[in-house]
């Protein structure tokens, strides 16, 4: 039997949607998975049948495909744990197909079962929506970064049993719902040290507010422990507070570098960055064989 689940994955700094494929046919009993996959999707297979007896499901001893589709595009992260579990229970007929159109699927499983968050949910989720899907499942702690598009309905999962569970009707599952502008604001109100602290340097501090007024680049020189570092780190309270639309921008790129600390749900501070000068060249710019955001990308609207 065939089945079809809409999961996503992350370009650079960009969600694009990824459809996992799965197909049950008689056969001798195989597991492939294909579609231009990396190490860490590969060992999905392992993880998903783990966690599929774990959580009392008996896969039945047939041949199962896993197709990750466009197969042009390679795939990397653990985001696809949890569509590639769906997707076997679906074409086993545990779950109806009708249950599982147009809703997004994200989520990493531990051996038990359970939904383990991943980085970069927010891009992912933006791109969900430009396509006109309003519905996701995620794990518990993704659900408040998913829910800061007010346009998507999340429902927050903790583990296999439970997304089996609200996809068959046993029980329902409260949408995970965020006062967005009430975060913002906290997120605005978080001091991190102030431009009028500074005593003194009276010339400099002239030279960086007409370089901030007029988004100009600055070097400074001097000797260790004249205040260079301490003053380029108050840069950012000079400069106009953060839009929201400004903060999204910022808080996707930093939920794609898996930078978004726990219970931070969003950026609501111009970002700061202070790289040491031996950095690569990498690092700085971002790329790689799996291209990740560098320094100058998390600095964005920032210093």
């Amino acid at each position: 039997m065939y089945s079809r689940i809409i999961s996503g994955g992350i370009i650079g700094v960009e969600g694009i949607l990824i459809q996992v494929e799965a197909d049950m046919n008689d056969g001798l009993p195989v597991f492939n998975m294909v579609g231009y996959l990396s190490p860490c999707v590969r060992e999905a297979g392992e993880r998903v049948r783990t966690a599929l007896k774990n959580s009392g499901f008996r896969i039945p001893p047939k041949r199962i495909t896993i197709n990750l589709s466009p197969a042009d595009i390679r795939k990397d992260g653990t985001a696809f744990d949890l569509p590639i579990a769906i997707g076997i229970l679906t074409s086993m007929g545990v779950i109806t197909q009708e249950k599982i159109q147009d809703i997004l699927i994200i989520g990493e499983l531990s051996l038990d079962g359970h939904v383990n968050a991943v980085a970069g949910v927010l891009p992912i989720i933006q791109c969900a929506i430009k396509q006109g899907i309003r519905r996701c499942i995620v794990a518990e702690d993704n659900a408040e970064e998913a829910a800061l598009i007010e346009a998507m309905e999340v429902i927050p999962v903790d583990s296999l049993q439970k997304t089996v569970e609200y996809l068959t009707d046993v029980v329902a599952i409260e949408p995970c719902y965020v006062d967005v502008k009430m975060l913002f604001n906290m997120e605005q109100a978080d001091d991190c040290g102030d431009f009028s602290e500074v005593m003194g340097h009276e010339t400099l501090k002239r030279g960086i507010e007409i370089a901030a007024a007029g988004l100009h680049n600055v070097l400074m020189t001097g000797p260790a422990g004249a205040g260079k570092s301490m003053i380029a780190k108050r840069i950012p309270a000079i400069l106009p507070e953060l839009t929201f639309e400004e903060s999204l921008e910022i808080t996707k790129i930093y939920s794609i570098a898996g930078l978004l600390k726990r219970g931070k749900k969003i950026i609501g501070k111009r970002p700061f960055r202070a790289p040491h000068h031996t950095i690569s060249s990498n690092a700085l710019a971002g790329g790689g064989h799996e291209p990740k955001p560098g320094e100058i990308s998390l600095a964005h609207n920032g210093v």
